[in-house]
C-alpha cells in the first residue's frame, strides 16, 4: 500500500473465492458500514478489478485505490 493510501476501516479477505463471491463479500460489509468508511478487498480473482468499480459506479460508492499486491489485489472501496 502506497503511503498516499487511505488506511482501510474494515477489511475483507476474499482470497481464493470465486466471483461473484469477492464482491458480494464486498457488498455485504459496506451494507452494514456507515457513510465515509473506507473497506479494503483481498481478492486473487482478476476479474474483480474490473467488477468492483462497475458496481461502485452503479452503487455511488467510490473505489480509492486498485493495487495489485503481486498474488492478490487490494481494492479500496469508500461507502457514500
Amino acid at each position: 500500500m502506497s503511503a498516499d493510501t487511505p488506511q482501510p476501516d474494515e477489511t475483507v479477505d476474499a482470497r481464493g473465492a470465486t466471483c461473484p463471491g469477492p464482491l458480494m463479500d464486498l457488498v455485504g460489509a459496506l451494507r452494514s458500514a456507515e457513510a465515509g468508511t473506507v473497506v479494503a478487498l483481498l481478492s486473487d480473482n482478476e476479474q474483480s478489478t474490473s467488477d468492483v468499480p462497475e458496481w461502485a459506479d452503479e452503487s455511488g460508492n467510490e473505489v480509492l485505490a486498485v493495487e495489485d499486491e503481486g498474488d492478490y489485489y487490494r481494492i479500496l472501496v469508500a461507502k457514500s
